[in-house]
C-alpha cells in the first residue's frame, strides 16, 4: 500500500517579548523670574499628590511576559486511547511524533490510518508563547486567515473550528480545524478523512465533533506544561 500524502501541519509564529519602560521627568532652569514661577508650580503639584497616589506611580505593571504555561506537553499522550481508535479506526494509539526545533515551545503528534478504504488523519499541536498577548494576537491572525468558522463555546479562553471541503482528481477530503488559546498556550487540531471507494468525504458534522473531542482532551493535558508557584 503506497504512504499516503501528509497534510500540512499548522505552523506557529513566535513574536519577540513585549518589554515595559517607565519615564520620568526632569526640570530646567531658566532665568530668575520664570524659575521662581516654575518653582511654584511643581510645588503646587508636588502637594496635590497624596501618598497613595505617588505609591500607585511608583509601582510596576503586570510583566506582559509572565506565562501561565512553560513548556509544550508530549503531545502523543494528550488523547486517551479510545479516543483514537474511534476517530482514526486502524491507527497505532502510540502515535508518531513530529521533530521539531524546540520541543519546549511547540510539538506535534500525529495518527493516520487506512481502515478498508476509509482513510483518517489526526494531528495534535501544542504551541507554549513568550505571553498572553502575543498567544491572543497569533490566534486573531490564523482564525481570521481562516474565514467560514465560528466560535466553540466552552472551551479554553478562546476556541475556533471550521471545517473544509476540497476535491482533486474526483476524490474529496474534508478537513476540520480547531484552534485553541488557554493564555500564553495555543492547542491546534488537525483532523480529516476521506473514502477511497466511493470517493466521498466523511460528513461535516463527523469531522467537527471529531476535531473538537480531540481539542477538549488535548487542552486538559496543557496541565503537564503549567508553571509552578
Amino acid at each position: 500500500m503506497r504512504d499516503l500524502p501528509l497534510p500540512l501541519a499548522l505552523t506557529a509564529r513566535l513574536s519577540p517579548v513585549l518589554v515595559l519602560a517607565c519615564a520620568g521627568w526632569a526640570l530646567t532652569s531658566g532665568p530668575a523670574a520664570s524659575s521662581a514661577t516654575e518653582h511654584k508650580s511643581g510645588q503646587r503639584s508636588q502637594d496635590a499628590q497624596s501618598p497613595q497616589d505617588a505609591g500607585t506611580a511608583s509601582a510596576p505593571g503586570p510583566s506582559a511576559a509572565a506565562k501561565t504555561y512553560t513548556t509544550a506537553p508530549a503531545p502523543c499522550a494528550a488523547l486517551a486511547g479510545k479516543t483514537i481508535t474511534s476517530l482514526v479506526p486502524g491507527a497505532k494509539t502510540a502515535g508518531k511524533e513530529i521533530p521539531s526545533t524546540d520541543r519546549s515551545v511547540r510539538r506535534t503528534c500525529s495518527w493516520n490510518a487506512l481502515k478498508g478504504y476509509d482513510y483518517r488523519w489526526l494531528d495534535v499541536t501544542f504551541e507554549i508563547l513568550d505571553s498572553q498577548a502575543q498567544a491572543q494576537k497569533s490566534y486573531t491572525e490564523r482564525t481570521t486567515d481562516k474565514s467560514g468558522g465560528g466560535a466553540v463555546p466552552g472551551l479554553g479562553d478562546a476556541a475556533y473550528s471550521v471545517v473544509n471541503l476540497t476535491t482533486e482528481d474526483k476524490q474529496q477530503t474534508r478537513e476540520g480545524l480547531v484552534l485553541v488559546r488557554v493564555s500564553n498556550a495555543l492547542v491546534s487540531v488537525d483532523y480529516n478523512g476521506s473514502d477511497f471507494e466511493t470517493k466521498k468525504a466523511p460528513g461535516t458534522d463527523e469531522i467537527n465533533k471529531g476535531a473538537i473531542k480531540a481539542a477538549r482532551e488535548a487542552v486538559a493535558a496543557l496541565g503537564d506544561g503549567q508553571q509552578k508557584s
